[in-house]
């Protein structure tokens, strides 16, 4: 997986399925790019779910740890893109509020802030 930098965003990309299958493999990868991230200094760490058609619940698992450890190191997690079932799972389990959401092509200042509720 590779990461890039725009500006203040640090971006990955995630993989078609974010299944139990490919959880350690896209958990591994996406760490160690939250790493590199924080030592730019970028604000936002954005992973890019414009490929991705199938999440399961240990999926989901991956995204609430990539928040929490881009919350500890003073980043906001951004989904880009994120499907319609990618949106369910988050509106089900209510988690939504974690992070920040770009439906579409994302334009310069475009971020969704997360819910404040």
């Amino acid at each position: 997986m590779a990461g890039h930098q725009s500006e203040n965003r640090y971006r990955v990309s995630a993989p078609v399925r974010l299944i139990a299958d490919t959880r350690a493999q896209f958990r591994m990868d996406a760490l160690e790019h939250l790493d590199r991230a924080a030592k730019t200094g970028a604000h936002e760490y954005a992973v890019d779910l414009t490929v991705t058609d199938e999440i399961d619940a240990s999926g989901l698992g991956i995204l609430v740890l990539i928040e929490k450890r881009a919350r500890e190191k003073g980043m906001k997690t951004v989904l880009e893109r994120p499907s319609g079932e990618v949106l369910h799972l988050l509106d089900v389990t209510r988690l939504e509020y974690l992070f920040g959401l770009e439906t579409e092509a994302p334009a310069p200042g475009s971020v969704i802030p997360p819910r404040a509720d």
